[in-house]
């Protein structure tokens, strides 16, 4: 469904076709990504009879929500939330299902021919479907000093916290959003308190019209407000409306911190500073494939367009989870059932009726977990200083290019996302834009007055994984004719 204000964009789908060999995988569902949408997505269709693959880069299931829950979840200190997990692992012991781990897909052709890596070697997956579940990515939080050692964002420490059980201690937290405290109290429970939480601005004022439609969800609200509780008993300082964050090396591995706030500049030290300000759709597979996406004003992010059941804009490609718009795990669970509910219709395994009798109560959930979007997307916006930087920031970090060349690349004219890649080569590098291409976009827009939506993302081109030239050469992939 289009969003509220969302404005569309498509790209035509790629003339490629995948070799013709014999002894391909055929599956009749797809599905990339382990997390919680693609493991509720496998469960319900290979219930219903369709065999399924189910693609994902991590050793085990779990995406980055509930990454390496089988170990973890015996920590504790994750929280409830964390182990909710483990039945999705479980539903996976399903003699349809098969889990290929360590499997990078890397394009997928308009033929529905899946190709993706896994220890160097190349394969080639056919599906009557495919499901998107690629899940989200951290918003890039670009300031001067954020590409130094011991900068790094809140998620990928929590990443090392549930990976391998690494701790940070002494962390400085900065930045806003849920993720934030939950990290904060994560550490808490495990005995490692922050030194200290550094808060941008919290817009209740713009967030507070929209808290009656999210009372459905307050036990999510709870569960917030349950968090800040837990960081004020730990005596945690709290340092809020945070404005022109710095970071600068000094000796012995320190990072120094100087944000300004109402009482005036402040000054941290700490060897690890950890930053968040929410997270966006992880949309490079869903580009490359050309399906149309909308811009999300609320989330302040590109996202696929898709119907009601996670449809998108090709007929047989389906998204579901964080990676059709940010929602939460909850709402992930919801939204993969929904879609392989509407796949084993459209496979003649399920009537209209039944379908839509099994969906009632998964539209139920869905709309609980996402009644409380609204007032948090409107409560966390991103400050402006974040999506256009001082000039002496590095945006992209591939290339080194500053907020500074960005600006000078406008002022001759790269008023455009393709002008800015031809000028400076922003998002040419290894992430192919990832953690870039917000930011140029927000320069763009602070120079020329545009909205973001008519800006538009940039060409996601394949592969959108790195992968050495053997892996491309064994498949033989070659465009189609006149392409």
């Amino acid at each position: 469904m289009h969003g509220r204000g969302a404005r569309r964009h498509g790209y035509p789908p790629p003339a490629w076709r995948a070799p013709d060999r014999e002894g391909l995988m055929t599956v009749d569902l797809a599905i990339i990504g382990a997390g919680p949408a693609g493991m509720a997505a496998a469960r319900v269709a290979a219930e219903g009879g369709l065999r399924v693959t189910l693609l994902d880069e991590q050793n085990r299931p779990g995406g980055q929500i509930y990454r390496n829950i089988a170990t973890a979840a015996e920590w504790g200190w994750l929280g409830n939330d964390y182990a909710r997990g483990v039945d999705l692992i479980h539903g996976l012991n399903h003699q349809l299902i098969t889990h290929q781990p360590r499997a990078t897909v890397w394009r997928i052709d308009s033929d529905q021919g899946i190709i993706w890596s896994r220890d160097g070697q190349s394969h080639v997956t056919t599906a009557a479907q495919i499901l998107l579940a690629t899940g989200a990515q951290e918003r890039p939080v670009p300031f001067p000093g954020w590409t130094l050692p011991g900068v790094m964002p809140a998620g990928a420490a929590q990443v090392l916290m549930k990976q391998s059980g690494m701790v940070p201690c002494d962390a400085i937290l900065a930045g806003a959003g849920p993720l934030l405290y939950l990290v904060a109290a994560q550490m808490i429970e495990a005995g490692s308190p922050p030194q200290a939480l550094i808060e941008t601005d919290v817009d209740l004022l713009r967030a507070l019209p929209r808290l009656p439609r999210a009372v459905p969800g307050a036990k999510t609200l709870a569960k917030g407000l349950g968090l800040i509780r837990r960081i004020r008993a730990a005596g945690v300082p709290r340092y809020r409306g945070a404005k022109d964050l710095r970071a600068a090396q000094v000796q012995d591995g320190q990072v120094a911190v100087s944000f300004s706030t109402r009482r005036g500049r402040q000054k941290l030290t700490s060897s690890l500073l950890l930053t968040h300000l929410g997270v966006i759709p992880q949309t490079h597979l869903a580009r490359a494939m050309g399906l149309r996406h909308v811009y999300d004003h609320a989330q302040q992010a590109w996202r696929p367009s898709l119907s009601r059941w996670g449809q998108s804009s090709i007929e047989n490609v389906f998204v579901a989870g964080d990676g059709g718009g940010i929602g939460g795990a909850d709402a992930a669970r919801a939204q993969g059932a929904l879609a392989a509910i509407e796949i084993l219709h459209r496979a003649g395994r399920l009537d209209a009726a039944e379908r839509d009798h099994r969906a009632r109560p998964l539209r139920r959930s869905l709309s609980r977990s996402l009644s409380v979007r609204p007032f948090l997307d409107a409560a966390y916006p991103v400050p402006p200083d974040f999506l256009a930087p001082a000039d002496e920031t590095i945006v992209c970090r591939c290339e080194e290019v500053t907020a500074r060349a960005i600006r000078d690349a406008l002022a001759d004219g790269a008023h455009g996302m393709r002008l800015m890649r031809t000028t400076l080569r922003t998002g040419m590098g290894p992430c192919q834009g990832r953690m870039c291409e917000a930011t140029v976009s927000g320069l763009i827009a602070e120079a020329t007055g545009r909205d973001p939506s008519m800006i538009g993302p940039g060409r996601a081109r394949s592969p959108v994984k790195p992968v050495t030239l053997a892996e491309i050469a064994s498949l033989g992939l070659h465009p189609e004719e006149n392409s």
